[in-house]
């Protein structure tokens, strides 16, 4: 990684300063991106219905009672699983049975009878978050590659790699408690006094570590995606700069960077986005009933189950979808982060002139 083309952001600007700029990144990704996943859920529902529901993604091996679903919801920048009862806690995605033919007629359809504002629909609670889930990596990776550029004394590829993969993990840990709870709340309608009864009974029951349920695939997918990601992300955007005769990454040379990388790490690590989408939803499942017995999930026993079921393409359902999602979603998240960085940097020059 060249020094001209990565401005050490330890010394231009401060950790705060990189917090505002990845929550600003995360705020206009999830503007950006949330309207693509509410058209898709309509979608599935549609295909779907709730008198008719079945776990979403319409897992292969068992349907469940017809009184519930749950979805993932996912922006880009998080993954959430939204749980329903008998369709009464989604009248916020679920508004009118209107027949879609696609996805552009969704798009259309729904800002004509319903209005431009459902687009929007899932925006809140995916705020709530990753804005800090966001603010946790981006500045934990830029803390961490300069960290360790300085300590090792170099300036090799590896250190995004480990970087990425290290903020990653730390970003996972802190979140995965929280979304358990949230998915605990949706599920169960609990108020937060009941919340907190739970949440002891539980720990009382399984120790501290029931608290990062579905921890173990959300790293398997997470961590290899935020390592390539940013492997690449670092080498694609140094390749650019000299192509283009660059000191300095432009905006556009960021933001086609991460489309690029989101998309490589978007593909290699399909099969295990496939296996945290089915453990997700065995979470929602235990959550909605939590007395049914459920079948051996391991990571590796689910592999197993989806490639015998469904062949090795069933490690890879959902490739279009996911990349196109992924791929603005990165795009859009990085070229935001580093405009802001570069905003930041320049400022702070402009206040160190004045102050000489």
């Amino acid at each position: 990684m060249a020094e001209k083309t990565s401005p050490s952001p330890g010394v231009g600007i401060t950790p705060l300063q990189q917090m505002l700029a990845s929550g600003t990144g995360a705020i206009l990704t999830s503007l950006f991106v949330t309207p693509l996943d509410v058209v898709k859920i309509r979608l599935q529902a549609q295909r779907t219905p709730f008198s008719k529901a079945l776990p979403a993604q319409s897992v292969p091996w068992g349907a469940q009672p017809a009184t519930w679903k749950c979805f993932l919801y996912c922006n880009g920048l998080m993954d959430h699983l939204y749980v329903c009862q008998n369709g009464n806690s989604c009248t916020a995605w679920y508004k009118a049975p209107t027949h879609f033919t696609g996805t552009l007629d969704a798009f259309v359809k729904i800002t004509r009878y319903e209005g431009i504002r459902s687009l929007w629909s899932g925006l809140p609670p995916t705020l709530v978050m990753a804005v800090p889930a966001t603010v946790i990596y981006f500045t934990t990776y830029d803390q961490l590659r300069d960290y360790l550029h300085t300590r090792t004394g170099s300036r090799g590829h590896h250190i995004p790699l480990l970087a990425g993969a290290l903020a990653r993990l730390g970003a996972v840990t802190v979140i995965s408690p929280l979304e358990l709870i949230r998915t605990k709340m949706q599920s169960r309608q609990l108020s937060y006094r009941e919340l907190g009864v739970c949440i002891q009974s539980s720990v009382a029951q399984d120790g501290w570590l029931s608290l990062w349920r579905g921890w173990g695939p959300t790293v398997l997918r997470d961590v290899p995606f935020s390592a390539l990601y940013w492997f690449n992300y670092e080498l694609v955007r140094t390749w650019l700069c000299r192509q283009a005769w660059l000191d300095e990454a432009t905006f556009m040379v960021s933001f086609t960077s991460g489309a690029i990388s989101g998309t490589v790490a978007a593909v290699l690590t399909l099969p295990f986005d496939v296996v945290k989408t089915q453990r997700q939803i065995e979470l929602g499942d235990s959550e909605v009933h939590p007395v049914s017995a459920s079948k051996p999930s391991s990571t590796w026993l689910l592999m197993q189950r989806i490639r015998a079921e469904s062949g090795t393409r069933g490690l890879f359902a959902g490739f279009l979808p996911r990349v196109i999602k992924v791929a603005p979603a990165c795009a859009i998240m990085i070229s935001t982060y580093e405009f802001g960085k570069t905003f930041f940097q320049k400022l702070n020059q402009e206040r160190r002139l004045r102050g000489l």
